[in-house]
């Protein structure tokens, strides 16, 4: 099999050629990645400094916030760095890092998000056994095969895809090095990699929604028989948050890998990447987290301790 050596680095055309935007596009984007190191970090740093706020639920919180913050690191600071002029090149194995790390922590977050279903599914359904259930030994085989995952399935799709030939054009129609973009550019007749992808990524959504949607049947099967007012709204408030993030990060990832490269749109498909490559990140420790009592108490907790010093 040929290999890419025949290419030694990449171009990335970046978000616009517009000189007007690459200013305020630098600042939003900082600002954005300032908040998503913030946010995450903080969240890791809390769960581990508040006794109260080890549980299994914030175990898959601050792997999340792990997650977030290592598949954002991967695209962002290059990303920012783009906007500089000559800044635009990236090496043939950067680029196959970036896409390796990028696409680990995100098949991770994937099965995190499953995994935290299933946690809040023993929350509501079975909650007089949710201690024997979600034992300290079944939440680290959760968190320990997301990451197993992540390494298994981003080895595939960056094996998959530089073990295509690349010739022509060296010039990648993307921000960052993403597999539709590469597909686009090779050499290589790309049917079978292509499809290698689909099925891959099929089966890799299709697993963690699978566990998502028969947790979440179970949950709403279990608060439509509460009787409690109260009870139903606290269920419904807690799902509210996960659901929308699981639309967010699916819907995203799906519209992405699960076409053909002759149906992608560059105009579309760089929106839809900025959204799950750099926006989720910075808002899931918002929507998981700072509207959590727990999480508000440990912050303002934390925020008195130093204050007293």
């Amino acid at each position: 099999m040929e290999n890419g050596s025949e290419v030694k680095e990449f171009i990335l055309v970046g978000l616009t050629d517009a000189p007007e935007l690459q200013v305020p596009l630098f600042i939003i984007f900082t600002v954005i990645y300032l908040i998503t190191l913030v946010g995450n970090l903080g969240m890791i740093v809390l769960i581990l400094w508040d006794s109260r706020l080890h549980t299994p639920m914030y175990l898959f919180l601050s792997n999340l916030s792990l997650s977030d913050l290592g598949y954002s690191s991967a695209i962002t600071p290059k990303v920012m760095a783009g906007f500089f002029p000559g800044d635009k090149t990236i090496s043939y194995n950067g680029c196959a890092a970036q896409m390796f790390f990028f696409l680990y922590f995100a098949v991770i977050e994937s099965y995190l998000l499953a995994a935290m279903a299933y946690d809040r599914q023993v929350a509501v359904c079975k909650p007089l056994h949710y201690a024997t259930t979600m034992t300290p030994n079944v939440c680290a085989r959760l968190v320990i095969g997301s990451y197993i995952c992540g390494f298994l399935f981003s080895s595939l799709y960056t094996g998959n895809t530089f073990s295509l030939y690349f010739c022509n054009s060296n010039v990648i129609r993307h921000f960052f090095c993403d597999i539709p973009p590469l597909f686009a550019i090779s050499c290589s007749l790309t049917y079978i990699h292509e499809l290698i992808v689909f099925f891959a990524v099929t089966f890799n959504t299709s697993f963690a929604l699978f566990f998502i949607v028969k947790s979440y049947f179970s949950i709403f099967m279990a608060i439509l028989r509460m009787r409690s007012a109260e009870g139903r709204q606290k269920a419904f408030s807690t799902c509210a948050s996960h659901l929308t993030a699981v639309s967010l990060f699916y819907g995203t990832v799906l519209f992405m890998y699960l076409q053909p490269s002759s149906s992608h749109s560059m105009d579309t498909d760089k929106v839809a990447s900025v959204f799950y490559t750099m926006v989720i990140p910075m808002l899931n420790p918002l929507v998981y987290s700072l509207r959590n009592k727990e999480v508000s108490s440990a912050f303002r907790k934390i925020m008195g301790r130093q204050s007293l010093r």
